[in-house]
């Protein structure tokens, strides 16, 4: 099992790991500050700094088959360097962080999102370019009125932590879950429940940031009516403004 150290503080950048298993699959750690693919969120990608210096190039992190696994992708062509590694080799794992915060500053805003449109989900995607939500509902969204709440609460700057709960203590709460699609990451007895302080509580694996203020100016790009049951909603962040226009 590997130690998940984006759970608790998704601001890590860099941490001091050994290799637990190398094989087809991909390299594991016994802890990292990597996130696999998962609710709805891309994998990070980043460096594994060998002793010597080499860099190996991860491309992508994926969960294994048991709960606690975390599979590191290295990109192709690296095969000399894989020869390098073994268990028990030291390494250190860096994220592609500026990557890793666009996830962030996305899956912060989704949440807000969701609080705008207090419908349940039956669709998610975060990458570094775009998030959408898809939301099981018949009634229209108004652009404009969520552009204006997602600034409302952003310039709110609620606080955003996380903690943890039983297992047990989610199936007392079935209310918590929003998500048709995506079920909260179960398996380890425990469930980790992100607040933003007044304004959304909900089960999430995911990474954000630590305060509203720090998702930045995001807009609804596109609205879409995918099916009779489901309204999409895409973001992006807002374009810069040229201070010499």
């Amino acid at each position: 099992m590997t130690e998940e150290l984006f759970r608790d503080d998704a601001s890590l950048a860099t941490c001091n790991a050994r290799i637990t298993r190398v094989d087809e699959r991909g390299v594991q750690l016994d802890r990292t500050v990597f996130y696999p693919l998962g609710g709805g969120q891309a994998g990070d990608r980043g460096l594994l700094i060998l002793p010597d210096g080499s860099e190996l190039e991860i491309f992508d992190t994926r969960k294994g088959a048991f709960p606690g696994e975390v599979l590191h992708l290295p990109a192709a062509g690296q095969q000399a360097l894989l020869a390098l590694l073994s268990v028990g080799t030291p390494v250190t794992a860096q994220l592609d962080m500026p990557r890793r915060q666009r996830h962030m500053r996305f899956h912060t805003a989704t949440h807000l999102l969701c609080a705008l449109v207090p419908q349940p989900v039956d669709g998610c995607s975060i990458t570094a370019d775009y998030a959408r939500l898809d939301f099981h509902m018949t009634a229209p969204l108004d652009k404009q009125a969520l552009n204006a709440g997602l600034a409302r609460l952003v310039d709110g700057a609620h606080p955003v932590s996380q903690r943890w709960i039983t297992e047990a203590e989610l199936d007392a709460n079935p209310g918590l879950v929003r998500s048709m699609s995506v079920k909260p990451p179960r398996g380890l007895g425990r469930v980790r429940v992100l607040e933003i302080e007044g304004v959304d509580l909900q089960p999430c694996g995911g990474t954000h940031v630590a305060n509203t203020a720090e998702v930045g100016a995001v807009i609804v790009t596109r609205i879409e009516k995918k099916s009779a049951m489901t309204r999409r909603v895409v973001i992006g962040f807002a374009p810069l403004v040229d201070s010499a226009d």
